[in-house]
C-alpha cells in the first residue's frame, strides 16, 4: 500500500462536483470553502457549527493560504444549513474520492478487511416529534483504519435494511466484509456474494434454526475428535490489562448433508471461536461464538477476520471519548448524519498520521499547529 503526495491545495477539487443545494440569492460563501473549513476543524476537535466558526475565525490568514474565502469566514448559522442541506451520499463521495486518490491499495494482496456495524448517537433523539435515537451504520476498513462510508437509520433494527445500502456504496471485489450478528440475513450473504465479496459473519439466536445446524455440527466434530474433516485451526494467546486470554479458532468446509445448504448456498465454511479467560483473581470464564463464511480461509486469516472486526468499535469509542459524539444533542437528522460523517473522516486522517500519539493528543498538536495539520490532511 503506497500514499502518494496531497497537496492542501487540491483538497477542494474533490467537492467540485457536488451540488449546492442553496438558493443562489444571498449565496456569500463557496460551497467547497465551507467543507474544507469543516473537515479542518473537524480534524482540530471541534464538534459542531458553533466551534467551527470560532476555530475557522483564529485560522483565518491560514486558511487563504488554500480557500478563496470572497466573504470572509461564514457564520454559524451559514455552516450549519450547509451541513443540513447536502445529502449524506453525495456529501461521503467527495470523501471516498479524496482517501481513494489518497492511499492506494494493493490489490494483489490478502482480501481488504471491512467491518460492518452500527453505532446510536444517545443522546440525539427528539420526543417532540416523534424520533428516537439517531442510528448510523458505517463500514471501517479494519486494517488500514479509513471510514468507507455510514448509511443513518432511526433505529438498531433497521441495521437489516440499511446494511445493503451501505454494501453499494462500497467497491466490493477483493473484500472480506465481517458483520455482527443483527447482519445475519440471507439477503446481505447473497449481495457481498454477488458483488464478488466474501464474508465472515456472526451466528446468534437471532437465526435460531442456523445456530442450531451449526452448533450440532462443531458439536458433532469435537465429540469424534474431528475425525474424517477437513478443518483448519489458529491459536493465540494474550497475557494483558490483569487477565490471559486464550483464544482457539477452528473452521470447516460446509458438509455436503448440511441441512440448510439450499436456503444459505453461500455458506462454504463453518467457524468458531473459543475465548477462556484467567482472571486475576482466580476466576475463569470462557466464551463460544459461532460464524458463517462464503470462503474457507485459513485458520490465521479467520482469526484475524474475527478480531479486526473489533476495531470498528474501537472507532466508536473513539467518536464518543474523543469527539463526545454521545453527548451531542443534534436532532436535526441531516446535519447529525453529516457531522458524524466529519468525525469518521477525522479519525481517519488522525490515524494516518505516523507519530506515536493518540487520536486525541494528534487532535491537540492540529489545533496549536498549522503546519502539523497540514501534514494531517495532506496524509504525509
Amino acid at each position: 500500500m503506497t500514499t502518494p503526495w496531497v497537496n492542501v491545495e487540491a483538497i477542494g477539487s474533490f467537492f467540485e462536483s457536488l451540488s449546492d443545494p442553496r438558493h443562489t440569492r444571498n449565496r456569500k460563501h463557496l460551497l467547497v470553502d465551507i467543507v474544507v473549513l469543516a473537515v479542518c476543524g473537524m480534524v482540530c476537535g471541534c464538534d459542531g457549527p458553533t466551534a467551527l466558526h470560532r476555530w475557522a475565525t483564529q485560522r483565518h490568514t491560514w486558511l487563504l493560504s488554500f480557500l478563496d474565502l470572497p466573504n470572509g469566514i461564514p457564520s454559524r448559522d451559514c455552516i450549519r444549513r450547509l451541513l443540513m442541506a447536502l445529502q449524506p451520499q453525495a456529501f461521503q463521495q467527495g470523501f471516498q474520492n479524496w482517501i481513494a486518490q489518497a492511499i492506494q491499495t494493493d490489490d494483489h494482496g490478502s482480501a481488504r478487511l471491512i467491518a460492518i456495524d452500527g453505532k446510536t448517537c444517545r443522546r440525539s433523539h427528539d420526543a417532540g416529534h416523534g424520533l428516537g435515537p439517531l442510528h448510523l451504520v458505517s463500514a471501517w476498513a479494519s486494517e488500514e483504519g479509513i471510514a468507507l462510508g455510514q448509511v443513518a437509520t432511526e433505529q438498531k433494527s433497521n441495521e437489516i435494511t440499511a446494511i445493503p445500502l451501505l454494501l453499494k456504496q462500497i467497491a466490493l471485489p477483493h473484500t472480506l466484509i465481517t458483520i455482527d450478528a443483527m447482519g445475519c440475513q440471507k439477503e446481505i450473504a447473497r449481495d457481498i456474494v454477488q458483488g464478488k465479496g466474501d464474508f465472515v459473519i456472526a451466528v446468534k439466536d437471532n437465526q435460531p434454526t442456523l445456530r442450531e445446524a451449526i452448533t450440532r455440527h462443531v458439536a458433532e466434530q469435537l465429540e469424534r475428535d474431528r475425525e474424517e474433516l477437513r478443518y483448519r485451526h489458529h491459536e493465540t494467546s494474550e497475557d494483558a490489562h490483569g487477565r490471559l486470554d486464550e483464544r482457539s479458532y477452528g473452521l470447516t468446509k460446509v458438509p455436503s448433508n448440511f441441512a440448510l445448504q439450499k436456503e444459505w448456498p453461500w455458506i462454504k465454511a463453518i467457524g468458531y471461536s473459543v475465548r477462556i479467560t484467567q482472571h486475576s483473581d482466580g476466576r475463569e470464564t470462557d466464551e463460544v461464538r459461532y460464524y458463517i463464511l462464503s470462503r474457507y480461509l485459513s485458520g490465521k486469516r479467520f482469526a484475524e477476520a474475527v478480531r479486526s472486526h473489533w476495531s470498528i468499535e474501537s472507532m466508536h469509542w473513539v467518536l464518543d471519548v474523543t469527539f463526545r459524539e454521545d453527548e451531542s444533542r443534534t436532532r436535526e437528522r441531516i446535519l447529525g448524519n453529516n457531522l458524524s460523517w466529519l468525525r469518521r473522516f477525522a479519525v481517519t486522517l488522525l490515524k494516518r498520521h505516523p507519530i506515536k500519539d493518540s487520536i486525541r493528543g494528534k487532535s491537540v498538536r492540529c489545533m496549536l499547529n498549522s503546519d502539523f495539520l497540514t501534514e494531517v490532511l495532506t496524509l504525509q
